[in-house]
């Protein structure tokens, strides 16, 4: 290569180790690595609620009177706890759920037809966030009453 070539190409930045300081601002994440992150915080969200999930569970089955004060949470909330903390914490594991789901369905799908190219990671981990936004979207429009 001539010193013209070597000039005209752009230098990329190689990142080795990335400093939290200096290098994360300006360091971009594929979608397939931001969709690999958000299922380890999606399931150890779970996992961190797994008491509440419990409780609800518990409430939502025992009688009906349990059932009715399962269902007031929503309206009036839980003790100190406002009604739309609540749904918003429910929100949060219905998200951390589909996501959860189907990131694992990807993985499934990838490793069962080894489809591992770049393009198609790339395109699948678009279509993961799309569709676990799309139908925590659709739980928040019933949770808050939009329909």
């Amino acid at each position: 290569m001539t010193n013209a070539t070597q000039s005209a190409t752009k230098k990329r930045p190689v990142y080795r180790n990335i400093n939290l300081f200096t290098d994360v601002r300006t360091y971009r994440l594929p979608a397939a690595g931001f969709v690999s992150i958000l299922h380890r915080v999606s399931g150890l969200l779970m996992f961190l609620l797994l008491p509440f999930i419990l409780w609800m569970f518990d409430n939502s089955l025992s009688s009906e009177i349990s059932y009715e004060a399962f269902t007031n949470a929503f309206v009036a909330g839980i003790g100190f706890v406002p009604a739309w903390f609540v749904k918003l914490v429910v929100l949060a594991l219905s998200w951390a759920y589909l996501h959860h789901f189907i990131a694992g369905v990807r993985h499934l799908w990838m490793d069962a037809t080894h489809s591992v190219s770049k393009q198609q990671g790339k395109s699948s981990a678009v279509f993961t966030l799309a569709l676990s936004l799309a139908l925590t979207a659709l739980v928040a429009a019933k949770l808050f009453g939009l329909y």
